[in-house]
């Protein structure tokens, strides 16, 4: 169901990020709008991704303040944790598909965890997310059957199974070869043009002039806004 609320989707306040007992970011503040697309780079160690994990509660958030899809992760308990993740989508670089499974069986284990029950419905959704990332041919395939990059627009499929809020991408490109990483790119262009707010974590200098928008940036312990202040983007991203 449609959020039509005009509340950014994403909004930290003063957050610390943590790894173990370190502290890797401190006094993050930023707001990501409905339909709004923001790269996330730095550094390898920076804390992209374990900000990214903050965000979708794989991580507890300790210090600070955190909005996501009208939820409070500073208090968000573990029971409500899969509401959460029914509102968000999550691509990671490393696919993270079952292999002993069907693709339309990995997305129907999906929609079964987060409460979808009618078998007509959940044919016609992982009808619909396929069709959506250019796979419909493959619901029957086995994940190995399929190339790096096909395998990737099966792990968008399942992060668009709920209609999200916000898309998560963890570095989604980071193992596809250039070609295959444009059409990727590209459809998440088509899906950020739907709607769907996107926050993408890459390392890809290309990616970021091709595709210019809004850039935050992990640097030093302190998460940089170019839409707040000019930073250099040579100095390692």
């Amino acid at each position: 169901m449609a959020d039509f609320s005009s509340n950014p989707v994403v909004v930290l306040n003063r957050v610390s990020i943590f790894q173990d007992v370190n502290t890797i970011l401190s006094e993050v503040s930023f707001a990501i709008e409905k339909g709004e697309f923001v790269y996330l780079v730095g550094r390898t160690g920076s804390g992209k991704s374990s900000l990214l994990k903050t965000l979708y509660a794989d991580l507890p958030l300790k210090v600070g303040t955190a909005q996501v899809a009208g939820f409070n992760i500073h208090s968000v308990t573990w029971k409500q944790v899969p509401f959460l993740r029914r509102k968000i989508g999550i691509v990671f670089q490393d696919f993270q598909l079952l292999f002993d499974r069907s693709v339309a069986d990995n997305l129907k284990f999906v929609l079964k965890a987060t409460g979808w029950s009618d078998k007509s419905k959940i044919k016609n959704r992982i009808s619909e997310v396929l069709m959506r990332v250019g796979l419909d041919s493959a619901a029957n395939k086995m994940p190995h059957q399929l190339s790096g990059g096909e395998q990737q627009r099966v792990v968008i499929a399942r992060a668009l199974l709920n209609e999200p809020l916000i898309l998560f991408a963890d570095e989604p490109t980071g193992n596809l070869d250039p070609e295959v990483t444009d059409s990727i790119l590209r459809l998440f262009q088509e899906i950020n043009n739907s709607g769907t707010a996107i926050l993408m974590a890459t390392h890809n200098h290309q990616t970021l002039q091709r595709y210019p928008r809004r850039i935050l940036k992990c640097e030093r312990g302190r998460v940089l806004d170019s839409a707040r202040e000019e930073f250099s983007l040579v100095d390692g991203i």
